[in-house]
């Protein structure tokens, strides 16, 4: 069986995190990716440690399911072997500047001359129209700009980033989203389309969709954001030896709590308790109660009573952990894949499960321009002298 993708050829002109997460999924999904690369390589490659120069963990990660084409797009040569593969392929994704794409003479209107049925997509920082619109941007630009710097300040007064590529990895999914349905709709209709992935509106849509708060009515109905998230005391909280993750959330989870910490009359003697919007409102205060409560038990004990009466809980895991975490090993998410240049890999396998075309990992990340001649020759092209 193959991935659902499998007859699906992709042109990937992406470099650093987000293009590169989302075509990894679709390779992953069994499209063939052919990432075509500048002689300098991606610039994720060279983030160590290493075995080698230029094959970096997060490079190996997010590439996998490719084949590396090395073409000087600057130059006739590199240019024209460009063009002859975007005539045979389904999708070409960038996330080069639309600019810098028109300037060397490879916009939507002349590869859609070649190819009227691609998918172009490109994955943008700001949206044509905007002011901001052709500037470049990073995940820490983005956080910064969509407000998720912004939240923890609300929280306790300092912005900060998330210590992952939040913004990357989502906007990532929305090219995967946006390629796959634009492929379905040329499957019904036979047409191709030119497709933008603005990262300012989709991480502003995201954001807001959890705190627009009263500001969704017009006029507003009280303050922006959502106390339950922006609480100082959320968790996750101390035990009598080490941390735990839960949410006590619905009507139900807090009667079991409550019998369950000797307090069955708690909802009716306090009314910060009563309802699920008391408790959103006084979230500080619930907080504070979960934090004084789960300091009087260890981790294992309070999930093992907490499962019990079906109330979700989890002990807090360091990235180290996870390698060891029961339930990832029972489901098999890691796998050891021996690479021919980088000796043995550990990599997380795509975690979503299809009964009738699964995806799986067929090919490692590739070294720079591993595969030029061979794609090349593939698509009847000679490989030029100067690419």
């Amino acid at each position: 069986m193959a991935g659902p993708l499998q007859d699906i050829r992709i042109l990937d002109l992406t470099t650093v995190v987000m293009g590169p997460a989302a075509t990894q999924i679709l390779g992953d999904l069994g499209a063939d990716i052919i990432k075509v690369e500048q002689p300098a390589g991606d610039s994720m490659r060279n983030i160590g440690p290493f075995r080698h120069l230029q094959m970096g963990p997060i490079y190996l990660q997010t590439n996998r399911n490719k084949r590396s084409v090395m073409l000087d797009l600057k130059t006739p040569d590199g240019r024209a072997a460009l063009l002859a593969l975007a005539r045979q392929v389904d999708v070409l994704v960038s996330n080069v500047r639309p600019q810098a794409m028109a300037r060397l003479g490879l916009g939507y209107a002349e590869i859609a001359k070649l190819n009227p049925r691609i998918i172009y997509c490109s994955a943008v920082g700001y949206g044509a129209g905007g002011p901001q619109a052709g500037k470049p941007v990073y995940d820490d630009l983005m956080q910064a700009t969509s407000g998720v710097s912004g939240l923890f300040n609300a929280i306790d007064g300092a912005p900060r980033y998330a210590p992952v590529n939040i913004c990357d990895r989502i906007v990532g999914l929305h090219l995967v989203i946006a390629i796959t349905s634009a492929l379905h709709h040329r499957d019904v209709s036979g047409e191709g389309q030119e497709i933008e992935v603005p990262m300012f509106e989709t991480m502003a849509q995201f954001v807001l969709a959890d705190h627009m708060g009263g500001a969704a009515f017009v006029p507003p109905l009280g303050p922006m954001g959502y106390k339950r998230l922006l609480s100082r005391t959320r968790g996750p909280y101390p035990t009598a030896d080490g941390n735990l993750g839960i949410v006590v959330y619905t009507d139900a989870h807090w009667r079991s709590f409550s019998k369950l910490i000797g307090q069955p009359d708690l909802m009716q003697r306090d009314a910060r308790f009563v309802s699920q919007e008391s408790r959103t409102q006084n979230a500080e205060a619930i907080g504070s109660f979960l934090a004084e409560q789960l300091q009087q038990r260890t981790t294992a004990e309070w999930i093992d009573l907490l499962d019990g009466i079906d109330i979700p809980a989890s002990r807090v895991n360091s990235i180290e952990d996870l390698f060891n975490d029961p339930h990832l090993n029972a489901v098999k998410l890691f796998e050891e894949h021996e690479h021919p240049t980088e000796g043995t890999l550990k990599l997380a396998r795509f975690p979503l499960k299809f009964s009738k075309s699964p995806a799986d990992i067929r090919r490692l990340a590739p070294n720079l321009g591993e595969h030029t001649d061979e794609v090349l020759r593939e698509f009847g092209i000679t490989p030029p002298a100067k690419i």
